[in-house]
């Protein structure tokens, strides 16, 4: 082959190959402008929840239509819908309140079946659902008419009203929704709780709007209406409701929190043989805070184990220090329902009690009546093993929760604690007196030691002794007092 021959072969391959690579970049060039056109109808379709018109998408590929087409028939359109219910669920509210805003005037409620989960643990799940679904069906046939309704997650609804509805009609709603409902032939009684958001002011942002509805709701369960409303304060409460969870490890860390002891009197002997361990909170910011409020906060957010062990730790250590000062006593220490069940806290306190030397009588369990409720055989469960190890336990705050006499003669405990709250007018009424005298005969007959609670006069612990009960706690006898205090004062305390 010439030169020149060679040349021009090369140049008409130079030529084909450009003419090539012009028309794959049209070709690429307007495909990319169909898949965008394609991205754009996707985009503001889905937006406005409408089905997608492949009508108006270029015939360009056609395994690609297909594909889409069969994408399409595979999404599911009721995304917006409670599928137990029919209602709006939280993304269909969502976007209804979304396309009301801003919201000038109306009010939002939030209403709450007050413990639902009792209903599904009595009659099962599937009555439970059938009672949600009767649920629903009234909270959309109130005489009030709501706007649109939607189950935001599981007992929880929420109805929105474009006009404010006063407190009086609120009750009305709320009388309406607590009429008895018969699911499966039986009749069912049902409570809720209504928290209330005016939306004249909370109008920008659905996540605060939810938030706020929330924390409006958790005050209402608290409420002897079970009806609250949103208050410019509660903002500042759940900030310093999350400054205390946050900074909670880091003050148990610190030692921020600490313990002190309060002695409890043993009628007979008159001496100190027994006191119960309290926890106290001195936050660095905030100052002293209450046990009232931080216990509660640590057993919502799942933190009460930190606590727990912490706690137990310190008093197990606490002991074994006094025994090498010749204090030889029983301490009680408080455990809520959440340490009773899902850990491993025997094994905790076997553990504890070993490596300080300490016996497994001279530490006590206190728990509350409504603890044992919460889970009652796995409760039961482990306080049968805490008893065979040798720790005793108590019913604390007896009274005051779900007590019931068919059950309190089977439970494997050593002592019932009455609540002080028994002794509000213990003095004057003599209705007052009779009703501690029997809870206390009641409970010696069945083989209980019981120790009263808040005793702040001689008169009153003269009374109590005549009653029977055997031991006393309050400020007539001692305050709380720290580790070394409780040292100096234990002689005088052990005398009798």
């Amino acid at each position: 082959m010439t030169q020149t021959m060679y040349l021009f072969c090369v140049t008409i391959l130079a030529i084909f190959l450009g003419v090539m690579l012009i028309a794959a970049g049209v070709y690429c060039w307007r495909q990319k402008r169909y898949l965008q056109q394609l991205t754009h109808i996707l985009e503001r379709q889905i937006q406005t929840i409408s089905p997608v018109d492949f009508g108006s998408i270029p015939q360009v590929f056609t395994p690609l239509i297909t594909a889409l087409i069969n994408l399409q028939k595979s999404i599911p359109f009721n995304v917006e819908r409670d599928k137990l219910t029919g209602l709006s669920n939280r993304v269909g509210f969502k976007r209804k309140i979304l396309s009301r805003m801003p919201i000038q005037h109306g009010m939002i409620l939030l209403i709450d079946i007050k413990q639902f989960r009792f209903v599904n643990d009595l009659f099962g799940f599937v009555f439970g659902d059938a009672l949600l679904k009767a649920f629903s069906q009234r909270v959309n046939s109130l005489s009030r008419k709501a706007q649109f309704v939607a189950r935001m997650n599981g007992n929880e609804f929420l109805l929105f009203f474009p006009e404010v509805i006063d407190h009086e009609q609120l009750l009305v709603i709320k009388d309406e929704l607590q009429q008895p409902f018969e699911i499966e032939q039986q009749p069912i009684s049902v409570t809720v709780q209504l928290g209330a958001l005016t939306l004249t002011e909370h109008h920008a942002d659905v996540s605060i709007m939810l938030r706020r509805l929330d924390l409006a709701l958790k005050k209402a369960k608290s409420d002897q209406k079970g009806i609250a409303y949103y208050d410019k304060d509660d903002d500042k409460k759940q900030y310093r409701e999350l400054l205390i969870i946050n900074s909670l490890p880091k003050g148990l860390k610190q030692d921020q929190l600490f313990m002190v002891y309060q002695p409890k009197l043993d009628i007979k002997s008159g001496k100190c043989v027994e006191v119960e361990a309290l926890i106290r909170w001195h936050h660095e910011g905030l100052g002293e805070i209450s046990p009232d409020e931080f216990i509660p906060l640590a057993e919502h957010t799942g933190m009460i184990s930190l606590i727990s062990g912490w706690v137990l730790e310190k008093v197990i250590s606490q002991q074994a220090k006094w025994r090498e000062q010749g204090i030889y006593v029983k301490v009680a220490v408080n455990l809520s329902s959440d340490d009773l069940h899902g850990k491993p806290i025997v094994a905790d306190i076997s553990n504890l009690l070993t490596r300080y030397l300490v016996p497994a009588e001279c530490l006590m369990i206190e728990i509350t009546e409504s603890a044992l409720m919460a889970s009652y055989e796995q409760v039961i469960n482990t306080i049968e093993q805490l008893q065979m190890l040798g720790v005793k336990v108590a019913i604390d705050d007896f009274g005051t929760g779900h007590s019931s006499l068919a059950y309190l003669r089977h439970l494997p405990v050593n002592e019932v604690k009455i609540d002080k709250a028994f002794l509000q007018g213990f003095q004057q009424e003599k209705q007052a007196q009779s009703i501690v005298k029997m809870t206390i005969v009641l409970a010696k007959e069945l083989g209980f030691d019981v120790t009263v609670e808040g005793v702040e006069t001689l008169s009153t612990l003269q009374i109590l002794a005549e009653f029977g009960a055997d031991r006393i706690q309050g400020e007539y006898f001692s305050k709380p007092c720290d580790a070394t205090e409780f040292a100096q004062v234990y002689p005088k305390l052990s005398q009798g």
